[in-house]
């Protein structure tokens, strides 16, 4: 199954990407009967609304989103025309803010970046379902 829609990132874009991921994935359960958790669910719309943040403020203007699963994984794939690539900081427990690549690499199975002819593109990986050694959190692998 798959989803694709662009943004402008402008004022509510950020909720406009959440809301298609969770409707992308209520749609992946009520038509193809896939078990989507919670979990999955809520880890889906935090990852993709990390990722839009850092579009608005670090790659302002014209975002693309890709949504792609298979019935135990959702892939998201978000381009934009940024050319600087996202780094994860150092843990700093003192640090305000710029935590959000943190966090998506806590939550995700799998995280790439790859740059593009113009700009970058980032896929995530998700499991859908959990399973009893799903951890809450984990390190992704990229």
């Amino acid at each position: 199954m798959r989803g694709s829609a662009s943004y402008e990132m402008v004022s509510g874009d950020i909720a406009r990407v959440r809301d298609f991921v969770r409707e992308f994935l209520i749609s992946a359960q009520n038509l193809r009967g896939w078990a989507v958790s919670a979990r999955a669910l809520d880890v889906a719309q935090l990852v993709t609304s990390e990722l839009a943040t850092n579009v608005c403020k670090y790659a302002p203007g014209p975002c693309l989103v890709d949504l792609e699963a298979d019935g135990t994984t959702l892939g998201i794939v978000m381009w934009d025309s940024g050319s600087v690539l996202p780094v994860a900081s150092a843990a700093d427990p003192t640090r305000v803010g710029q935590h959000g690549l943190e966090l998506v690499l806590m939550v995700c199975k799998s995280f790439e970046v790859h740059q593009e002819t113009v700009g970058k593109s980032l896929r995530a990986l998700i499991d859908l379902a959990d399973s009893p050694d799903t951890p809450l959190f984990g390190p992704a692998t990229g």
